[in-house]
């Protein structure tokens, strides 16, 4: 059962979305990130395309009521490195996620890919292995997080709670 967050302590849902796996993962804010929860979804690939994404967004809004998160974060691949069909399909499963957070009234920031790596790995062209070590280390977890997808998800919170975290310093020097 997902622990309930201090008051001041944000949650985030963080979402590497993709049509065949989508990945997801939970991260407490705080001092330290905390790991609440990963996993991906995958719908059928036998299922038409509009069924697939159904199953996205029913899926990520299931995962907005179970573990109640304060803000989404979700990576928003560069279109130009990906084919036209590639970039459509994932642009169509991040519509999918998007569409969950604001149905739960829920704010959501994007994050290029490079932005992510640097955040977890202070390199922003590292590959998905690296990802998935520094995830580990920086959430202190026994073993890497499965699959990749859910890794990268986690980096997406992970990011982005580095950069609300950037954010509030930065107000808080006006």
């Amino acid at each position: 059962m997902p622990q309930a967050p201090a008051s001041d302590e944000p949650v985030v849902l963080g979402i590497d979305p993709g049509m065949r796996v989508c990945g997801w993962g939970v991260v407490r804010g705080g001092r330290v990130p905390a790991f609440e929860a990963c996993g991906a979804i995958k719908p059928p690939a036998k299922d038409r395309f509009e069924q697939r994404l159904l199953v996205l967004h029913t899926e990520i809004a299931r995962l907005i009521e179970v573990y109640s998160p304060t803000e989404v974060a979700i990576e928003d691949p560069f279109v130009g490195a990906l084919q036209p069909a590639s970039a459509l399909a994932i642009g169509q499963a991040r519509a999918a996620a998007m569409l969950a957070a604001a149905a739960a009234g829920l704010e959501v920031e994007l994050y290029a890919p490079a932005a992510v790596k640097a955040a977890v790995s202070g390199y922003g062209q590292g590959d998905k292995r690296q990802v998935q070590t520094m995830v580990r280390m920086l959430l202190s977890l026994e073993a890497p997080p499965e699959p990749l997808d859910a890794a990268d998800a986690l980096a997406v919170a992970i990011c982005h709670l580095g950069s609300r975290r950037a954010r509030a310093l930065e107000a808080g020097r006006r």
